[in-house]
């Protein structure tokens, strides 16, 4: 129960199954091949995940069903001892890119997580997400919410989705538009492409973080660049072993990509999805790497040098990592 700091998070990817459930009951919505005979979502690959995933983000319909989202949500994470998070947020599932629409459901995810912060929980702040494989004509759409949204909570701008689907450069438009309205950049790359989709985005793109990024370990050259450059990985080692990316926790890149000085951080990705916590991340890292509280205290200052957050709130949470 240490103090944790999670970087990378969909909002949507970490509602609870029985939260799901219960919208899609209350919807009248039949959303039952997603789930399995003990109630998880369940999928074969990634693409049939990309597929589970967006069927149960079809039970969230209002600005309502997503602060009750953000709230469930905020509870696990201070289960797991999370003090401080960012949550990937799209208005491709938040009112179809309209931008007053947008606009309704960032208030009610907002104000949720204020009501939970003001309350003693977690902090939250948002990452307006492009989806890859919807496309560079949508990702503009949705960097132009982001540009008018930027603020206290909307901090950075990413792309996730189906990896092998279009070019990084393809996107290049939507990641200027975020940079110059003032928005942190970052993007999934490095989990399903290998190497040069790490390359792609940095040269690309102009991120400084990378989503997942653990393939960077086929190319040692790339590895030593990562360091030198100081790029922040936000590792997903249950995610990464759920969907077959490793084998097992033994061999995850995560222990020999932080030995070689690349700036590491963990986080869930869709924890849910993939039976984790932030709490049994770091058990397993301990039994896998035999990282000891020391480890993980660097990787929490880590993640929080890295977080798209302000000077204040970072001060506020470097306080409660260093009391413990």
């Amino acid at each position: 129960m240490l103090p944790k700091v999670e970087l990378h998070l969909h909002l949507e990817g970490a509602a609870p199954p029985a939260f799901v459930r219960g919208l899609a009951k209350e919807k009248s919505i039949d959303i039952s091949g997603i789930f399995d005979a003990q109630g998880g979502y369940v999928f074969t690959d990634f693409w049939h995940f990309l597929k589970v995933y967006e069927a149960a983000t079809s039970v969230l319909q209002t600005p309502e069903d997503y602060a009750r989202l953000t709230r469930a949500v905020l509870e696990q994470c201070a289960a797991s001892g999370v003090v401080y998070a960012e949550t990937f947020v799209s208005p491709d599932f938040c009112g179809g890119r309209d931008l007053g629409a947008w606009r309704e459901y960032l208030h009610a995810i907002r104000d949720a997580a204020s009501a939970v912060a003001v309350q003693g929980g977690p902090e939250l702040r948002g990452i307006v997400t492009c989806i890859r494989h919807f496309g560079p004509d949508k990702a503009r759409e949705t960097a132009l919410c982001a540009a008018e949204t930027v603020g206290d909570f909307i901090t950075g701008f990413g792309i996730a989705g189906d990896e092998t689907s279009g070019q990084p450069k393809d996107f290049r438009w939507s990641f200027d538009c975020a940079r110059e309205a003032g928005l942190r950049l970052t993007a999934h790359a490095g989990e399903w492409g290998g190497p040069q989709s790490i390359r792609d985005v940095l040269s690309d793109l102009g991120v400084e973080r990378v989503g997942h990024g653990v393939r960077a370990i086929e190319d040692l050259a790339l590895v030593d660049e990562l360091a030198e450059r100081g790029i922040v990985l936000e590792v997903c080692p249950g995610s990464n072993i759920a969907l077959g990316v490793f084998p097992d926790w033994r061999k995850h890149s995560i222990s020999e990509l932080d030995r070689r000085g690349v700036r590491v951080t963990v986080s869930t990705d869709d924890p849910p999805f993939f039976h984790t916590t932030m709490e049994h991340e770091f058990q397993m890292l301990h039994r896998a790497f035999d990282w000891d509280d020391g480890q993980f205290a660097r990787i929490s200052r880590t993640a929080l040098d890295a977080a798209f957050c302000d000077a204040d709130t970072k001060a506020k949470i470097a306080k409660v990592l260093e009391a413990a």
